[in-house]
């Protein structure tokens, strides 16, 4: 067992509209160095979250418990695990302009949690931000494809000790899959310039 339990840091920024449900969220990462998925247990409710998970390389055990300022629609929500942390997209429920006047129910300042300025944007100027890649790492909703991929953890098979593909096994897996896609690429162009040196072989004999 590991000796050692500690909250760990939490980033968080948000943006916010009352029309468009899919641009009004909250982006929220977990620092968990090297806990693989068999080893944490992820509890997302629509007014709290509860993570609990353990680095045997670091002999730490993580735990983290707090309520939101605002209720969270779950099914919408999504997280990708890496093998440094855990990147999640909550869904806020209600559809409101305002953004969020901090993230926790408590006004409690607390020393883990930290604004995350490089995905912040201020609520005046949210419009006319540009388009978030880090969208990208999230595939289909919770339980969307039933895929897994980077995201698309299913909270409730998660605290279950479901096992999701790592960061390094997806990476190597998409490695393999590009050299696949090369060879066969190549392979045509080897059949062609044969085939055009028979072609002009013949044309030289007749000749």
């Amino acid at each position: 067992m590991s000796g050692t339990q500690v909250t760990p840091e939490v980033l968080w920024a948000q943006r916010s509209s009352k029309e468009d449900a899919t641009k009004n969220y909250i982006y929220l990462t977990i620092s968990v160095p090297d806990v693989p998925p068999k080893a944490m247990k992820l509890d997302l409710k629509p007014t709290s979250l509860n993570f609990t998970g353990t680095s045997e390389t670091k002999k730490t055990t993580y735990h983290l418990a707090i309520d939101f300022f605002a209720e969270i629609d779950v099914d919408e929500s999504k997280t990708h695990h890496t093998a440094r942390d855990i990147e999640m997209v909550l869904r806020k429920k209600e559809l409101k302009e305002e953004y969020w006047p901090r993230l926790l129910k408590d006004k409690a300042k607390v020393h883990y949690l930290k604004t995350d300025f490089d995905k912040w944007v201020d609520e005046d100027e949210q419009n006319a931000a540009a388009d978030d890649d880090y969208m990208n790492n999230f595939g289909g909703g919770m339980g969307g494809d039933g895929d897994g991929g980077f995201g698309g953890i299913d909270f409730s098979k998660l605290g279950g000790g479901g096992a999701v593909p790592g960061a390094d096994d997806l990476d190597a897996e998409a490695e393999g899959e590009g050299d696949d896609e090369e060879d066969d690429d190549e392979m045509p162009d080897l059949e062609n310039e044969d085939k055009a040196e028979e072609v002009e072989g013949k044309g030289k004999g007749k000749a």
